[in-house]
């Protein structure tokens, strides 16, 4: 690791990491807290997913609504208008908007060869924008001046890595650049995530084949047609096996390319001195 001890990771006059666990574990609020100190770079995985590798799929999509509607059809086709996603850290809409839900078009779902399409977009700039932290950690040393360095990553990144290969594109390069933290939740964790997940359903990315597994069975156990599913209650059914299924990934990935922090004591942290020894706590000493 790039901090074996306790004492490197105190002493070290550039801290870099990488913070990763389920969305809602306080991975963003974390980041805008060190952020906030002026000493922090904060890199968002899904920020720059958003703005460098998808934003042209979303605007386009966007359009192609607006192109709908006559008065806004017309306003578009003379220039006359511009159409753009507003996305900051806090607000990341646009790009769940755009990877959608699949299921009955009336409820506003996708047919499943788009949505595939459109998971495989994200896979790809997912995995590009975790590449890109190296750059961003020269960034923002050399032309910003920032001393320490956070990437906040989405709650995908385990399904694009192999935990169990050492030679792992992705986690090499992370684990060569910053210390990588898994956020760990509690049962309660868990349960709350469910409760809140299933009052706002949200888009989230899967493994191919595991969103291909879920749709079939899905299927199967409701005896709906593709063209009837309800997009939200399919995402609801998918959400808790979608925890299941990403648990033993992440403690792969800790066990094997980083270290683990319970999701409570990463909750204490209110400034750079907490977040140094909470970090310094789960390391040897």
């Amino acid at each position: 690791m790039l901090y074996d001890t306790a004492t490197d990771w105190r002493a070290a006059p550039h801290k870099r990491v990488v913070l990763y666990a389920m969305s809602g574990l306080g991975k963003t609020h974390v980041s805008s807290l060190l952020r906030e100190t002026g000493d922090w770079f904060h890199y968002s995985i899904d920020y720059r997913i958003g703005t460098r590798y998808m934003g042209e799929y979303i605007a386009d999509n966007a359009k192609r609504e607006a192109m709908k509607v006559p008065f806004l059809r017309e306003l578009l086709l003379t220039d006359s208008i511009y159409i753009g996603a507003n996305m900051s850290f806090h607000n990341l809409k646009p790009v769940s908007a755009y990877l959608g839900k699949p299921g009955h078009p009336d409820k506003g779902g996708l047919p499943m060869e788009t949505y595939q399409m459109r998971q495989d977009q994200f896979q790809r700039a997912e995995e590009q924008a975790l590449l890109d932290t190296g750059y961003f950690i020269d960034r923002a040393q050399e032309l910003y001046g920032y001393p320490h360095f956070v990437c906040d990553t989405g709650g995908s990144i385990c399904e694009w890595v192999d935990p169990e290969d050492p030679a792992d594109p992705i986690l090499s390069h992370l684990s060569q650049q910053a210390l990588m933290v898994w956020i760990r939740g509690s049962e309660a964790h868990t349960e709350e995530l469910v409760r809140r997940f299933d009052r706002e359903p949200k888009p989230m990315a899967y493994q191919p084949a595991f969103i291909a597994a879920c749709w079939t069975q899905y299927l199967d156990e409701t005896g709906t047609s593709e063209t009837r599913v309800d997009p939200d209650a399919f995402i609801r059914w998918v959400y808790a096996r979608a925890l299941a299924h990403r648990q033993p990934r992440y403690e792969a990935m800790a066990r094997n390319w980083g270290i683990t922090v319970d999701a409570a004591d990463m909750a204490t942290v209110r400034d750079h001195a907490d977040f140094t020894e909470v970090i310094g706590a789960a390391l040897p000493g």
